[in-house]
């Protein structure tokens, strides 16, 4: 398995992921648009994905990287963690995970943060086993109707 940064060619073995992560409830707009700003280097908005030796995409990581208040360099922001069902239990997401580490430290962010839904016994369990005490709730104010 290798991981890099998602490129343009990626689009049709990352939608159909896309979709899964997003349970068949987002636009294709909205998709779209997240591609756009996933393969747009003047976007802070990234890709990785792992591909096994065929060069099949078997999951994602998006993240972004924003200003804060506490630290001068950004922060980021770790949006979207999918593995396709079939590949799951095989160290693909905590690859993601530790190579989104390396380049934080690379480019030396403040810090690396996400939200996993407590009901997401998956999620919960991953970051238990990489040692990662999910210790924050998150309340959401919706914007749009």
């Amino acid at each position: 398995m290798s991981v890099r940064a998602l490129e343009r060619k990626d689009f049709d073995a990352w939608l159909p992921l896309m979709r899964k992560n997003c349970l068949h409830t987002v636009d294709d707009d909205i998709l779209n648009t997240t591609w756009q700003r996933l393969i747009n280097p003047k976007e802070k908005v990234f890709g990785l994905g792992a591909f096994d030796d065929s060069g099949n995409l078997q999951g994602f990581l998006h993240y972004s990287l924003h200003r804060n208040t506490a630290f001068i360099e950004d922060a980021c922001y770790m949006q979207d963690l999918y593995v396709d069902r079939d590949h799951r239990r095989q160290g693909i997401a905590r690859r993601l995970i530790w190579e989104l580490n390396d380049i934080g430290k690379k480019e030396r962010w403040s810090w690396i943060y996400w939200f996993a839904e407590n009901n997401n016994v998956a999620a919960q369990n991953l970051y238990k086993n990489l040692g990662i005490h999910m210790n924050f709730s998150l309340h959401m104010l919706q914007t749009q109707d």
